[in-house]
């Protein structure tokens, strides 16, 4: 059976952060320009949750209070599910690797079999959830993406060394924080840009998360407490 390219598909992103302190910068690379989602357009890594993730035996949970923003307002993947997915994004289409030596318990999940030959198992405890959007109907593809910020010193890879990343992104690079708008940007890209330029002295997770409700019936701002709130706010 075909996939409903219509239907609504969780994802995960992945914000690298690097040099948070004095000259902030974030990873992103560029669509290609035949994409049917965002041609050209400059992101951050991430895509679409796989089934498998949710079997990927990760060393470490994601923190409380992200855990419980995660599941709410949510009947789809689990938290463990969504950190895999951004963990194997990231290392997908850049190289970079989340994770610390350890041996995998057999079977390796599928799609993990190049991550897996590293040496290294996934973990989550330095993601923070910080941002979620639903893409507004209408669009060739819509996602439920799960935005999770990591600081880069957590990487166990080369942060320059980009030889191992897959060819779904191109021209990636540390973009500076306060030139990223001259970037060619989705929408939402921007808005997170900003949601990371408020957050650089506050190394905590947040405790409340912006959430683009865009669904058939109507459009909300919501923060995940699942209270409404005006997007003037």
């Amino acid at each position: 059976m075909s996939q409903d390219k219509t239907a609504i598909r969780p994802a995960a992103t992945v914000i690298v952060l690097r040099n948070r302190a004095h000259a902030p910068q974030v990873l992103m690379g560029q669509r290609g320009a035949q994409a049917a989602f965002m041609p050209n357009k400059f992101v951050f890594p991430g895509g679409a949750v796989d089934p498998q993730d949710a079997a990927v035996p990760l060393l470490s949970e994601i923190s409380n209070p992200c855990k419980d923003r995660l599941s709410e307002e949510s009947e789809g993947p689990s938290a463990q599910a969504l950190c895999a997915a951004a963990i194997r994004e990231l290392f997908e289409e850049t190289g970079q690797i989340l994770g610390q030596q350890a041996a995998w318990p057999d079977p390796i999940p599928d799609g993990w079999q190049a991550f897996a030959s590293k040496g290294y198992r996934p973990i989550a405890e330095p993601l923070q959830f910080v941002f979620r959007a639903i893409t507004p109907p209408g669009r060739p593809r819509r996602f439920d993406a799960r935005f999770f910020l990591l600081d880069a010193a957590f990487l166990q890879s080369d942060l320059d060394d980009f030889s191992a990343a897959s060819d779904e992104l191109s021209h990636l690079q540390w973009v500076p924080l306060e030139h990223a708008r001259s970037f060619d940007l989705p929408f939402i890209t921007e808005v997170v840009m900003a949601e990371i330029a408020g957050r650089l002295d506050a190394p905590a997770p947040p405790d409340s998360v912006p959430f683009f409700k865009n669904n058939d019936e109507e459009s909300q701002f919501l923060r995940l407490t699942g209270r409404a709130v005006n997007i003037s706010e």
